[in-house]
């Protein structure tokens, strides 16, 4: 294993263990983001933006924020919330993973790897579009096209493109589902 690869995994699980052994992960539930974006509706979308980026990095499904920012602002102005803190959440993930392992996965000897890598270099948007478009912000999938070496703006637009859809879908559910519930 690439050596720029292996810190990157320490370093995931430590800040994963981090989070879990000290209690801060708790804080991030569907309850706790509701309420800050209930009370605090501008700086609590700066918050919200900041905790969805974290959240990112310590394996925290992107529904949690979706769902609290549908309740609290509607479907409408929740999904427009969610789509531009997901972004900048897959961008600060993008980052921060790109940093320390650079393209570690181009480094590994293996046939299935440079298969899909070879998939990603020859249509990185059309790629990375359509794994938005089923996996949406799933953490590891951020993690792999850090790691992949896509180039930033293919990521970006590929990110861009194929996140509405699936967030808007989520939007319509956790409206009708809060409806339903009474909880908005």
């Amino acid at each position: 294993m690439p050596r720029r690869l292996l810190l990157t995994v320490l370093f995931l699980v430590t800040l994963f263990a981090l989070f879990e052994l000290s209690g801060l992960r708790q804080h991030f539930s569907l309850e706790y983001l509701h309420q800050l974006l209930l009370m605090h509706k501008v700086g609590g979308l700066l918050a919200f933006a900041l905790l969805f980026a974290l959240g990112n990095l310590i394996q925290l499904p992107g529904w949690i924020f979706l769902a609290a920012a549908v309740l609290a602002f509607g479907r409408t102005w929740g999904g427009v919330a969610t789509y531009l803190a997901a972004t900048l959440s897959c961008l600060f993930t993008f980052g921060v993973i790109r940093w320390m392992g650079g393209d570690a996965l181009r480094q590994l000897d293996n046939r299935l790897a440079r298969r899909i890598l070879g998939h990603l270099d020859a249509h990185p948007v059309a790629c990375v579009a359509l794994l938005r478009l089923l996996f949406q912000t799933v953490p590891p999938l951020n993690y792999a096209l850090a790691l992949s070496g896509v180039k930033l703006r293919h990521y970006l637009l590929g990110t861009l493109l194929g996140l509405p859809l699936p967030i808007a879908l989520y939007c319509l559910f956790f409206d009708y589902l809060g409806k339903a519930l009474h909880l908005s």
